[in-house]
């Protein structure tokens, strides 16, 4: 199926936008965090562990009753108006005064942005299955270019203030909503949707369906698991940079698009190049093997130069994830491709309910004043164990 000039271009945005949501608020959340409920980067770090996990319980709550609701409605009706709300929350965030009003905010913006599950299948809808690595690879790409803009970005307004980097975010979707409108077609056909099922579009029915299946199930475990590890980035980076360099908002900013860059580069134009060449299954087992080796890196980094001159590893690793893609999209009819992203990104919103916690309380107590011993990089050693338990799955997966 063609999709229109303008299509694929719209998917890219509109992915990179949900990125940049995140990314744009790193680099100033040590700050808004320390602003509005005081404390000293420890506390901020555990305020704003709870506020990621309210950000992704909502994803992981949306994410399948999105996608389910584009099997049914079209993919286009529900990626614009998720433009629109997003527009309308980061107005709501940058104007917040405290700290309920933020996390009611973001609680929005995790149920708006929960359109990843979408995006793919749209993805899934237009691309050959021979050439769904290259194209879930371009909305990897999309995911990274997004790292880059958004933190590059907060870091720079964040100078101006906390709350600058909420309003370019509301500029940046208001225009993306107004581009889809008029350019994005309709990528699903009347023919091949299919009733809504509040059912299966609800995390736990689609978790219900998805574990029936041999094909994806563990490849779905591993996915998950894979994530767990990953979200350590967003989770920890900010307080991290803080505690052991003592990095400014601009420097974490151009330390976080320095990993979007790495990210772009492998996703953009290599994945292309590697799955073709090792296959889906050896490039998630070696992306595996490179995540755990990066992450072992930073746990025990002494320098900023070190964390620089592990980055080419982190984003290699980035290949994982269009690799499990590719395998989950050819395991599944045309007809549920909504229903599998929304698994997907059920998933991918779980790790980062769970990773949020997690990893600031670890960092919590190894940074408080009274920690046993001062150990900032203690989220990536843990990170460092997920990414070698990924594999047990993976292998599993692929036995049968």
């Amino acid at each position: 199926m063609r999709a229109g000039r303008g299509a694929l271009p719209f998917i890219f945005v509109t992915v990179m936008l949900n990125s940049m949501g995140i990314g744009l608020i790193m680099p100033v959340m040590p700050a808004l965090m320390e602003e509005l409920g005081g404390g000293g980067i420890a506390e901020a770090a555990a305020w704003g562990g709870w506020l990621s996990m309210s950000y992704a319980l909502m994803q992981l709550v949306m994410s399948p009753t999105l996608g389910n609701l584009s099997d049914a409605y079209g993919r286009k009706p529900v990626l614009t108006l998720s433009l629109f709300v997003m527009g309308i929350d980061y107005i709501a965030m940058a104007t917040a005064q405290s700290l309920s009003l933020l996390f009611a905010a973001r609680i929005v913006a995790g149920a708006a942005a929960a359109t990843f599950s979408t995006a793919n299948a749209f993805i899934a809808d237009v691309t050959p299955p021979e050439k769904r690595a290259q194209a879930f690879g371009l909305t990897g790409a999309a995911f990274g270019l997004g790292f880059v803009i958004g933190p590059a970005l907060g870091g720079v307004l964040g100078e101006y203030g906390a709350r600058a980097p909420f309003w370019a975010a509301a500029a940046l979707s208001f225009g993306a909503l107004g581009f889809g409108l008029v350019f994005l077609p309709e990528s699903l056909p009347a023919a091949r949707r299919r009733p809504f099922s509040p059912w299966r579009g609800n995390a736990l029915g689609v978790m219900v369906v998805m574990a029936r299946r041999p094909a994806t199930a563990w490849l779905l475990v591993a996915l998950l698991v894979y994530n767990i590890a990953h979200f350590v980035y967003p989770a920890i980076w900010s307080y991290y940079a803080v505690a052991r360099f003592g990095w400014s908002a601009g420097e974490i900013g151009a330390s976080l698009a320095a990993i979007g860059i790495g990210f772009v580069i492998v996703q953009g134009f290599l994945i292309g190049r590697i799955v073709p060449r090792l296959g889906p299954a050896r490039t998630a087992v070696m992306a595996l093997l490179l995540d755990a080796a990066a992450f072992l890196g930073l746990a025990f980094a002494t320098a900023g130069w070190i964390v620089y001159a592990v980055m080419p590893l982190a984003a290699l690793a980035a290949v994982f994830n269009p690799a499990v893609q590719t395998m989950l999209a050819n395991r599944t009819p045309e007809t549920e491709q909504g229903e599998l992203q929304g698994a997907v990104s059920s998933l991918s919103s779980l790790a980062f309910v769970i990773t949020p916690v997690m990893m600031s309380q670890i960092f919590f107590t190894f940074t408080a004043a009274d920690a046993p011993v001062f150990f900032p990089g203690a989220p990536f050693l843990a990170a460092f164990a997920f990414s070698l338990l990924a594999i047990a799955p993976l292998r599993a997966a692929l036995r049968r």
